[in-house]
């Protein structure tokens, strides 16, 4: 008769087992190392941009490719990019006029508070 304390006898594979531990033993541990040095190629504007513009395109093709066609996603990836660009443009363009503005009463506030 078993008593209860005895664990069940558990069979691995052993050449399995083995072939894990085997593996385990031959890695080389993760090395954390924070000495602030960036080492990979930080992306440009536009690499950004057209990887946005990509997954958008992807995500609208999965969405709406069966209902307008397969050409949903190219459509959309252009679309985006042209977007994005134009819109950079415009806020670059933007900024300039608010700085005149702003710059403009502050002008007007400071010179009333003066006199």
């Amino acid at each position: 008769m078993s008593s209860p304390l005895e664990l069940p006898v558990i069979s691995y594979d052993q050449v399995a087992l083995d072939g894990v531990i085997t593996r385990m033993l031959l890695e080389e541990p993760a090395r954390l190392e924070f000495s602030g040095a960036f080492t990979s190629k930080e992306p440009t504007l536009d690499e950004a941009r057209a990887e946005f513009a990509t997954s958008i395109s992807q995500v609208a093709h999965a969405l709406f490719s069966k209902r307008y066609g397969p050409l949903v996603g190219t459509v959309t990836k252009t679309t985006v990019e042209t977007l994005l660009k134009n819109g950079e443009e415009n806020l670059y363009r933007a900024k300039g006029d608010v700085n005149l503005v702003v710059q403009e009463l502050f002008d007007r506030a400071f010179k009333s508070a003066k006199k």
